[in-house]
């Protein structure tokens, strides 16, 4: 199968998720500068979960250009991960709304270790289609830093029940070290 309607196709469901994201930031009543102040952690949700929804898109552009072509299975582990991505929204805005709390913080890193998981499922899969030997294959590797992010992802949902901010703070790191797209693909390319 050619690979331009995944990609067509997961580039809309990711612009569509954006949108809604910035749809749930409803201006303060006020009109002074103070009147912001308590949309700080829904903003802060917003920034953090565009970040990753853009890295996501980036990373999967890079991923889909090493692929040469896609199979069925391969489309529903993309769907998967566009499933786990589709929940951002949500649970950024729980988040937001309720300022960081423990369990919407918890909440977030699972979806956020779930879409991590399915990502390198549909790394895999491509993997496998493309062959052990494939440019893909060579440029993944054993995918250190994707195994760091997932257990950073899990320190980070044990500690939002210690302390929320603290969770939270991985994330930002795990965001940190996803910003620059992943270049061991675009090497080898």
């Amino acid at each position: 199968m050619e690979k331009g309607r995944l990609e067509a196709f997961s580039d809309g469901v990711l612009a569509i998720i954006i949108t809604i994201m910035v749809l749930e930031l409803r201006p303060p009543h006020g009109a002074h500068l103070t009147d912001l102040a308590p949309l700080l952690p829904k903003f802060l949700s917003y920034v953090l979960s565009f970040i990753y929804v853009g890295i996501y898109w980036n990373n999967h552009h890079h991923l889909l250009r090493a692929a040469r072509t896609i199979t069925g299975p391969i489309l529903w582990a993309n769907l998967l991960l566009l499933f786990w991505l589709s929940l951002t929204p949500f649970t950024a805005a729980w988040m937001g709304e309720n300022h960081l709390a423990s369990a919407p913080v918890a909440l977030y890193g699972g979806v956020l270790i779930a879409a991590a998981l399915s990502y390198t499922l549909l790394v895999r899969m491509l993997i496998a289609h493309e062959g052990p030997d494939s440019l893909l294959a060579q440029a993944v590797g054993s995918d250190f830093k994707g195994w760091i992010s997932v257990a950073l992802y899990v320190g980070g949902v044990g500690l939002s029940f210690i302390q929320p901010l603290f969770g939270f703070g991985l994330y930002i790191l795990v965001a940190a070290i996803w910003f620059i797209p992943d270049r061991r693909i675009e090497k080898r390319l």
